[in-house]
């Protein structure tokens, strides 16, 4: 599989092992460069082992048969050296999001045990995409590339021998960099800006980055050490939106630069214009303060150049709408789970002996086929939205940004399709059985956790007056009626988390209940559309 952000083939990704394929291990596979990442090595012959906390989350994928999914959390050093045993190459992408300063203790502790870990398994070579920095004193970096760096340096002296990768902002449908700077330049004809609009950069498109990644593999054993990576120009960030606005077709903006906008005030406005809430937008904010150019470029004598050479500004940020567009987008910044979303799994336990488990449970019958009614639930959310009380949806995605969660402006990564781990607005995909059955968790600031099951099932057998809202279920036998089960559960945090369910609990009817009502109405015209046109036919 290989998409317009994806390197061409050339002798660099070609150059694998003979015999033997090497084995590579590859954390953060559900992110953004990892899950781009693991079909390229595959490509390129190797043999990939995919480390992962959850391999559910691989579902969907369409390299996820081809991999080792190995259950490890590098926090945990007996699971990773476990999961490294016997593996040539690991690649250590794993970062942390978010505001205050937990994160970098998070950061070196994960990368202590990753180091340690891949000594005691015998790795041969650590490869890591960190990011790129100035050379200023001490104390003068933001706090995400200092911890970057911090990294950087546990991994080189574990004793492995090392690459590590730095690069500035990252060009590539999907990425957290190119959303935030294309939803800026595309709803702000005009805007004032903080002076680092004009500070120097180095971009790079996500098909070098990976090519980059790829060739790393195959450095000499006694090579061990960091390399700046970024692409032939050097520009400024004012003069890569002009760019995107010429690319996009849109006017020239209008770009004025003001010294009051501190990286909190500028990573909150950004969160405001932008899908990417302020807790991921402050490390991008705080990073473009400097000025990051490549001090260097000695990547190029292990990893040359591709015939076509690299990509530029514009040719990259082409080849990313192109995939926009297109809706062939493989990977995005939402990959990663919010920071400080909720990540527990739905609770199995029907008593949820845990204590108290809040249910909103409706059902009906569709006159349309079960495969209509599936089209419908698959396409929920993004641009066609929820179905329901439009305002009620909105207030809730506004007040959400408003407290650091992601609202409703993720939107989605595909307009009609989804697969295990999609971000889905403010909701993430935890469970899909196609055809079937959709569980979303909330990612949305909330005293508790809550999911959102939307189910298919042509039997009606498990449905009682009661909780039928459309016809009798004797009557739901016929081939192109379908039953439709919708359930929305919250499992409270405290007093706070009661005092939430119960204040929410009168709207449900219009939220949910409307929900309901609108994908059937929604099925059932697909549906009678569809039968006029065979009818035609």
């Amino acid at each position: 599989m290989r998409t317009d952000d994806s390197p061409a083939p050339d002798p660099v990704t070609a150059a694998v092992p003979t015999a033997t394929p090497a084995t590579v291990a590859v954390t953060g596979v559900t992110g953004y460069v990892g899950g781009r990442l693991v079909p390229e090595l595959l490509e390129a012959g190797y043999t990939v082992r995919a480390l992962t906390r959850n391999p559910d989350r691989l579902a969907g994928r369409r390299w996820a048969d081809d991999v080792e999914a190995v259950r490890a959390d590098v926090s945990d050093l007996d699971a990773t050296r476990q999961a490294l045993d016997g593996v040539d190459v690991a690649y250590y992408l794993v970062h942390s999001l978010g505001t205050g300063r937990t994160f970098e203790v998070r950061d070196r502790r994960n990368a202590l045990t990753f180091a340690r870990a891949a000594r005691e398994a015998g790795v041969g070579r650590i490869v890591y995409l960190g990011g790129l920095y100035p050379d200023v004193p001490e104390g003068e970096l933001s706090p995400h590339l200092s911890s970057r760096k911090e990294v950087e340096e546990i991994l080189l002296a574990s004793g492995v021998p090392t690459t590590v990768l730095r690069a500035a902002v990252i060009l590539g449908s999907g990425s957290a960099s190119f959303e935030m700077m294309r939803y800026l330049t595309e709803r702000l004809p005009a805007m004032t800006t903080p002076r680092w609009v004009d500070n120097r950069i180095q971009p790079i498109a996500i098909r070098d980055v990976l090519r980059y990644l790829v060739g790393a593999a195959a450095m000499p054993a006694d090579v061990s050490r960091g390399f700046d990576i970024g692409g032939p120009e050097i520009v400024t960030y004012r003069e890569m939106m002009q760019r995107y606005a010429e690319v996009a077709g849109l006017p020239r903006r209008l770009i004025v630069g003001v010294p009051v906008l501190t990286p909190r005030l500028s990573s909150h406005w950004v969160g405001v214009v932008t899908p990417v809430p302020s807790g991921i937008a402050r490390p991008l904010v705080e990073s473009l303060q400097h000025e990051v150019v490549c001090l260097e470029d000695d990547i190029r004598q292990y990893v040359p150049d591709p015939p076509h050479g690299r990509l530029d500004v514009t040719r990259a940020l082409e080849l990313a709408l192109t995939r926009i567009h297109d809706g062939e987008v493989t990977t995005r910044w939402t990959s990663a789970s919010v920071p400080g979303a909720p990540s527990d799994p739905l609770p199995t336990d029907p008593d949820w002996a845990g204590g108290s488990l809040y249910v909103d449970e409706r059902s009906t019958v569709v006159e349309a086929p079960s495969e209509v009614l599936w089209q419908v639930i698959e396409e929920i959310g993004g641009q066609d939205g929820w179905y329901s009380w439009s305002l009620a949806w909105r207030m809730r995605g506004l007040l959400d940004r408003i407290v650091g969660g992601p609202g409703l402006r993720r939107g989605r990564r595909d307009e009609h399709r989804l697969r295990v781990d999609d971000a889905l607005d403010f909701w993430r995909v935890e469970a899909l059985e196609p055809g079937r059955r959709l569980l979303l968790r909330a990612e949305m600031r909330l005293p508790g956790l809550a999911w959102l099951e939307l189910r298919v099932d042509e039997s009606a057998a498990e449905m009682t007056d009661e909780d039928t809202t459309g016809p009798a279920p004797e009557e739901a036998d016929g081939p192109h009626r379908t039953y439709f089960a919708q359930r929305a559960l919250f499992y409270p945090h405290g007093l706070l988390g009661q005092a939430y369910w119960w204040s929410v609990a009168p709207f449900h009817g219009i939220v949910f209940g409307g929900m309901q009502r609108n994908v059937a109405r929604a099925a059932e015209q697909r549906a009678a559309k569809q039968r006029d046109a065979d009818a035609g036919a």
